[in-house]
């Protein structure tokens, strides 16, 4: 059988019987595709498997035939995040993007600084991410409630969510981009966040009204961290630039190099259970 990847390296040694194709073409059967590349998917008639880099599937999830199982890299990018999310919390109760801008002005504004100890924060779309947050955040002693699909032991539904927004000092918004979470943060939700709440997105641009979101920090009732927006990426003439109270990253939050040598590491598991017939890990249901 035939595989193919950009950094077929990255694989390790094939498994006995299967060969690197010279490129996405109609004999490959298992495909690691990047996020940046735009193969025909449906031009591969002999394609079965779609092992992906990333955690989130949007960006492909649409183009994929049905007959081809696809598989995230759900895990692999965990602590990245995890650290990213914690990294972020922390910049924020200790005013590093004030002092960051004093400097640039050189000016000496003494600060008092806020504490991470005991914030109430709440992750929305609670899953491995999630965990990896709160055990980043243990030694703070943080109060970390979790919002997932449904309700599970200790772990709210997502139908709870307007009820809990006003509690928190901290919302971590780990959405994937799906139509059950397109735009659910809109005005109506961002609105019921406390007065100098800290709003932060590491899922997906499109699960935030961009426009309410701008709204609620041109007030400067609330601050963000995005790691992720809509439209990506961001025009250097867009408002959001120009809000107060925010940081922006380029959706980078899980691109370490240790993560993508977990991923990779992942995809080289997956093509050898696929060879072997095992059952793959990952799999792709529900957009998920």
């Amino acid at each position: 059988m035939k595989v193919w990847a950009n950094d077929p390296e990255a694989l390790g040694p094939l498994p006995p019987g299967v060969e690197l194709a010279d490129g996405p073409g109609p004999d490959v059967e298992f495909l690691v595709p990047r996020w940046d590349e735009s193969h025909a998917l449906d031009e591969l008639p002999a394609l079965k498997v779609i092992q992906v880099l990333s955690a989130g599937v949007d960006w492909i999830i649409d183009r994929v035939p049905a007959s081809v199982t696809l598989c995230s890299a759900r895990g692999a990018r965990d602590r990245a995040m995890g650290e990213w999310i914690a990294a972020a919390i922390l910049a924020e109760v200790k005013h590093t993007r004030p002092l960051a801008i004093a400097q640039g002005r050189r000016e000496w504004r003494p600060t008092t600084l806020h504490d991470a100890l005991g914030l109430r924060i709440l992750i929305v779309g609670f899953g491995s991410i999630g965990h990896a947050v709160r055990e980043m955040l243990a030694p703070f002693r943080c109060e970390v409630t979790g919002v997932a699909r449904t309700a599970r032991d200790g772990v709210h539904g997502i139908d709870e969510l307007p009820a809990l927004l006003g509690g928190f000092d901290v919302v971590v918004n780990l959405l994937p981009a799906t139509e059950a979470t397109h735009e659910l943060f809109g005005a109506r939700e961002l609105a019921l966040l406390r007065d100098d709440a800290l709003y932060i997105n590491a899922g997906r641009g499109v699960t935030t009204v961009t426009g309410a979101l701008v709204a609620e920090l041109e007030s400067k009732r609330i601050r963000a961290v995005l790691d992720v927006v809509e439209p990506e990426p961001l025009p250097a003439d867009h408002p959001l630039w120009r809000a107060p109270n925010v940081m922006i990253s380029p959706h980078c939050a899980g691109d370490t190099p240790a993560a993508d040598r977990a991923a990779w590491a992942l995809a080289a598991r997956q093509l050898r259970r696929y060879v072997a017939g095992e059952p793959l890990e990952n799999v792709v249901r529900d957009g998920y």
